[in-house]
């Protein structure tokens, strides 16, 4: 019984810290898709960007010594937990094996995508995510070839916090809660909305149970973590106040995404 327990738990922490993970991560790789991060670069390069356009960016951080706290929580989660299993895991899993199994992920996710491109009004964007969805989930083998990799140019990911500020609903405070990690009250409601849209965790789709909907995320956030290059590690050794970094980096990728 205990075991059980502590299982679900441990699913449910890599669950939810998984999407804000990626989600940091990601704003400092350039916007690279969650199944193929980018490789290591100079993090002092960013540093100076974020320092330039520290005027510009307007940043509501009302609760940062909470923020401040929650961010150490979640880096000790990062370095004792996420890490070391994501590790063990890629020491089992060959690399092709491991981005076969992103791009069944992501392929997945598509109806995200697709619902809102087109609540955005980018019906052309939403048409080329939905080609791409029905191609790679029946040619593709569910996702396991991209039939698209050779295409260069490749259609924006949307989400519906973008759709929020598609229309003007602004980021409001910035957040890192235990777990979940960094995120804004936009983000958050947003990000709470495409869980209804994604066929995992949505009661609409594949109406998993809760142990099956916690195992398959978990397992695609730990596939995500095992094909990334230590960014986090390297942000730590060569950002000032990582914190900071991770925040800017966050909300201007974000403010990116909502004005392409």
């Amino acid at each position: 019984m205990l075991t059980t327990c502590l299982n679900r738990w441990l699913l449910l922490a890599v669950l939810l810290c998984g999407p804000s993970l990626t989600d940091a991560l990601a704003a400092t790789t350039d916007g690279a898709p969650a199944t193929e991060p980018a490789p290591a670069t100079d993090w002092t390069d960013w540093s100076d960007e974020f320092e330039d356009d520290e005027e510009e960016l307007a940043v509501a951080d009302p609760l940062q010594t909470f923020n401040r706290g929650m961010f150490w929580v979640n880096d000790k989660l990062y370095f004792y937990l996420f890490k070391p299993v994501a590790r063990g895991y890629r020491f089992v899993v060959p690399e092709p094996g491991r981005r076969a199994v992103g791009r069944v992920f992501t392929n997945l996710s598509a109806p995200v995508r697709i619902v809102n491109s087109g609540l955005q009004g980018k019906f052309a964007t939403s048409l080329e995510h939905t080609e791409r969805f029905l191609i790679n989930s029946t040619l593709g083998i569910g996702g396991l070839f991209d039939m698209y990799a050779n295409v260069d140019e490749k259609p924006a990911v949307e989400d519906f916090g973008q759709t929020l500020g598609h229309y003007g609903i602004g980021n409001g405070a910035y957040l890192v809660l235990p777990v979940f990690g960094p995120t804004t009250l936009r983000d958050g409601l947003g990000r709470l909305v495409d869980r209804l849209v994604d066929p995992i965790p949505s009661p609409y789709y594949l109406k998993l149970h809760d142990h099956e909907a916690w195992t398959a995320s978990a397992a695609e956030r730990i596939n995500w973590l095992s094909l990334d290059r230590d960014t986090y590690e390297a942000i730590k050794e060569q950002a000032l106040d990582p914190y900071l970094f991770i925040r800017n980096g966050y909300l201007q990728r974000r403010a990116a995404a909502v004005a392409r």
